[in-house]
């Protein structure tokens, strides 16, 4: 079994994957006073039998690496991973100082569009180690537009738009997509030269507001079956019509258990995950709900890719 965890962790962006493998990825961070404590010490319990820990760096906005310097003394990062950028912030934090620190250390793996790395996505055998089954499909490092990009994060702009695109997918199973914090404007931009998979999941990027809204030529490609609406204030946010959503505003945490070729949904808030299970239940089809889960009351639905 592997697990995709979306933390609530209030307009912000953290997640962990406990792989089925003697692997553990952690993707941003955005550690808020009243939930750090509790987010390290689950991040260390669920990671302290795996033999490789990596840390995904969509980009250093704030809300995407908030408190990464706690993490990092809690639990020390040894695989860094992120886009090659020199962003800059005027206001510089602490946060922002381990990220570049962490950034320009030889902990370091840059992403790029098909990258490739021992225990990412390829493996040793023998080693009783396994992939990650992570892979890149974004940034084109030589793209025009990519490289504009990086050049006004350097300035102190946005750095947004230098967020790579991350898939994470189980063998037999269920698959998972990250976009960052990626505007629309700029999606279009490079929308003829994406070639994205199906995916199951699709963690809408910029916390799913109306700015980062995907493109129906891009969505269309990934046709996910379950889109998750990050957290910021419901004014901002696209709900993504026509297609089966969960709101984190209204989940809080989410779990993705990926099980016998299954993935089965379970959120926080019990009365919002019994929401979610009519949901499922009136789509019918590949939304189903199993029996022997409904005694869990933070079961929501199962996902039949």
């Amino acid at each position: 079994m592997s697990v995709v965890k979306s933390f609530s962790v209030y307009n912000g962006d953290m997640f962990y994957i406990n792989h089925n493998s003697s692997n553990f990825t952690v993707i941003d961070c955005c550690l808020n006073y009243d939930r750090t404590d509790e987010i390290i010490k689950e991040i260390k319990q669920k990671s302290q039998n795996k033999k490789i820990h990596r840390f995904i760096s969509t980009h250093p906005d704030d809300d995407h690496i908030r408190g990464l310097e706690k993490l990092d003394e809690e639990w020390e990062i040894l695989n860094f991973y992120c886009v090659y950028n020199e962003a800059y912030k005027k206001d510089e934090t602490d946060s922002f100082n381990k990220y570049c620190e962490l950034r320009d250390s030889d902990k370091l793996f840059r992403l790029y569009k098909g990258c490739s790395r021992k225990w990412m996505n390829q493996e040793e055998p023998g080693d009783g180690i396994g992939r990650a089954g992570i892979n890149i499909y974004w940034p084109n490092i030589l793209n025009p537009e990519y490289i504009k990009a990086l050049e006004d994060a350097a300035k102190g702009g946005s750095p947004n738009n230098i967020s790579p695109i991350i898939r994470y997918s189980v063998k037999n199973g269920g698959s998972f997509m990250w976009m960052g914090d990626l505007e629309t404007d700029f999606m279009e931009s490079i929308s003829d030269e994406l070639c994205l998979p199906k995916t199951n999941v699709l963690f809408a990027p910029h916390h799913g507001r109306d700015s980062g809204k995907v493109p129906a030529k891009i969505l269309n490609r990934i046709y996910p079956d379950i889109i998750v609406i990050g957290e910021a204030p419901s004014e901002h946010l696209n709900y993504y019509q026509n297609y089966f959503t969960i709101t984190q505003n209204s989940a809080r945490d989410i779990t993705f258990k990926n099980e016998n070729g299954a993935i089965n949904v379970y959120c926080s808030d019990r009365q919002y995950a019994k929401k979610l299970g009519d949901k499922a239940k009136n789509k019918g089809g590949k939304y189903t709900l199993r029996p022997d889960r409904l005694s869990n009351l933070e079961y929501a639905f199962t996902l039949m890719p």
